[in-house]
C-alpha cells in the first residue's frame, strides 16, 4: 500500500503499506534487540517532555520505566514488501471473493450497529464494511494475534532514533501514553502495526485520542474488543476530517464518449456533455457535483463525488479509495466493473484461491495458510514461484495465470 511522503504532513495512514492495512507485518522477539547505547539518557530525558503535555510521571513509570525500544522497526521501515501491483490487481486482491463473503456475514451480525451508525453520522454500511475489512480482517482475532506488537517498544524507538520524522514519532508516542492515562487501554493490550496503528480500523494514537468516540458507552473508548466504537469513530473521522456527505454516493463507473470535460461540474452538466453511467441508470443527485477520474486508458472511467475524497483522507492513496468504495459496493450486492481495465482477470473465486494456495505450499511455496485470503505470504509465495517458473513479470499477483500454471504440474 503506497503511503505519503514520509517527510511530509502525517495521515491516519501515514507509513502503513500492507494487505491488511498495518497487518501482515511479522513481529519479532523483542529480547534479539537490546537498547543501544543512548537510550536510557533520552528515555530519563523524555519524562520531562511527556509530563509537560499532562502525561502523569506514574503513568510514564509504568510504561516507560523499563522499556526496551524494538529495533526491529527499523528493518521493517527499510524492507517493506514491494510488488508493484497494477491498479486492477491492487483492487481485485482488496475486493476478493472472501472479503465480499466475509462482509455479508459482518454485515448480518453487526446490522443494527450500522443503522445507528448511517443514523448518527450518515456514512453508509458499505464504506464502513470495507474499512474494517481491508484494515483488519474484520476484526479477526489471529491478525491481532500473528500479525501485531506491542506499540510502545515500537514508537519508542522511533521517536528516539528515527531522524526524519522524529517530531512525529515523539507526539504519537505521547498521545499512547495519554491513552494510558486516561484508562482507555493498558499497554499490554495496545498491540499494532511497527508503525503504531492500532484495532479493527487501524487508528493511529493521535485518531484514538482525539477523534475517538465511546459509542457503546462502556466508559471508554477502544479500537479492540466490540468493534462499536472503532466503526463509530471512523464514521466520524469521515464526516469530521473528509467532509463525507450524508445521502450522496461516492462516484459512478460511467461510459465517456471522446474527450470528455475536466473539472468538477454537477451529473446534470456532465449528461449534458454525453457522459452516461455504465449500467445505463440515470444520475439520481443531477445537482451533485463530481470531477472526471480515468485510472488507465482504455479502462473504467468513473465520476468521483465528495464522499470517494472522504474515504481518500483515510488513505491518500487513489487506489485505495476506489477499492474501499467498491468492495463496499460489492458487499452490499454491486456487479463488478463493467468496463475491465486492459489486460486484467477476473477476481479469482475462494475456491480458486484456496486451491492456489494449497498448489503453491505442496511445491514448496509456504502460502502461510488456505485459507482463500490473500496476504504477503502468499504473495510472496507467488512472486518466488513466477520467479522460478520463469513466469514474468514476476509481481506476486497470484490470479487466473498462476493458477492455470500450477494445474499443469512441475
Amino acid at each position: 500500500m503506497k503511503h505519503s511522503d514520509s517527510l511530509g504532513t502525517p495521515t491516519r495512514r501515514t507509513l502503513l503499506r500492507s494487505t491488511l492495512g498495518a497487518g501482515a507485518l511479522l513481529a519479532h522477539p523483542l529480547a534479539a534487540f537490546a537498547a543501544p547505547p543512548g537510550f536510557e539518557q533520552w528515555r530519563d530525558g523524555f519524562r520531562a517532555r511527556a509530563l509537560a503535555k499532562g502525561v502523569s510521571d506514574a503513568t510514564y513509570t509504568r510504561v516507560m520505566g523499563r522499556i526496551e525500544p524494538d529495533m526491529s522497526v527499523f528493518k521493517q521501515m527499510a524492507k517493506q514488501p514491494e510488488f508493484h501491483e497494477q491498479i486492477w490487481q491492487y483492487v481485485n486482491r482488496r475486493a476478493s471473493d472472501w472479503r465480499i463473503t466475509a462482509g455479508k456475514e459482518a454485515l448480518r451480525r453487526n446490522e443494527a450497529l450500522f443503522t445507528r451508525i448511517e443514523q448518527d453520522f450518515g456514512v453508509e454500511r458499505g464504506t464502513l464494511l470495507a474499512l474494517w475489512g481491508v484494515e483488519s480482517a474484520y476484526g479477526d482475532p489471529l491478525v491481532q494475534q500473528n500479525h501485531m506488537r506491542p506499540i510502545f517498544p515500537s514508537l519508542a524507538a522511533l521517536a528516539w532514533n528515527e531522524p526524519r520524522r522524529r517530531a512525529y514519532w515523539e507526539t504519537e508516542l505521547i498521545n499512547a501514553l495519554k491513552i494510558v492515562d486516561r484508562g482507555w487501554g493498558t499497554p499490554e493490550e495496545m498491540r499494532g502495526s511497527w508503525a503504531g496503528a492500532m484495532g479493527h480500523t487501524q487508528w493511529m494514537p493521535e485518531v484514538w485520542l482525539n477523534v475517538g468516540t465511546d459509542y457503546d458507552r462502556d466508559g471508554k473508548v477502544s479500537p479492540f474488543g466490540k468493534p462499536d466504537d472503532a466503526l463509530g469513530s471512523s464514521a466520524r473521522y469521515l464526516l469530521n476530517r473528509g467532509k463525507y456527505r450524508r445521502g450522496e454516493r461516492w462516484g459512478y463507473e460511467v461510459r465517456a464518449p471522446g474527450a470528455a470535460a475536466s473539472g468538477n461540474r454537477t451529473y446534470a452538466a456532465w449528461a449534458s456533455a454525453g457522459v452516461t453511467r455504465a449500467d445505463g441508470q440515470p444520475f439520481p443527485q443531477p445537482n451533485a457535483s463530481a470531477q472526471m477520474w480515468v485510472p488507465v486508458a482504455g479502462g473504467p472511467a468513473f465520476l468521483l463525488g465528495p464522499n470517494f475524497y472522504a474515504v481518500r483522507s483515510y488513505n491518500p492513496s487513489m487506489n485505495y479509495a476506489l477499492a474501499i468504495c467498491h468492495l463496499g459496493d460489492r458487499i452490499l450486492g454491486g456487479p463488478p466493473f463493467i468496463q475491465p481495465f486492459p489486460g486484467s482477470e477476473r477476481v479469482m473465486t475462494l475456491a480458486e484461491v484456496q486451491e492456489m494456495q494449497t498448489r503453491l505450499t505442496k511445491a514448496g511455496f509456504d502460502t502461510g495458510g488456505t485459507d482463500g485470503r490473500v496476504g504477503n505470504d502468499t504473495m510472496k509465495a507467488v512472486k518466488a514461484y513466477q520467479t522460478k517458473m520463469g513466469l514474468l513479470p514476476a509481481d506476486g499477483y497470484g490470479g487466473l495465470r498462476v493458477l492455470a500454471r500450477l494445474r499443469q504440474g512441475p
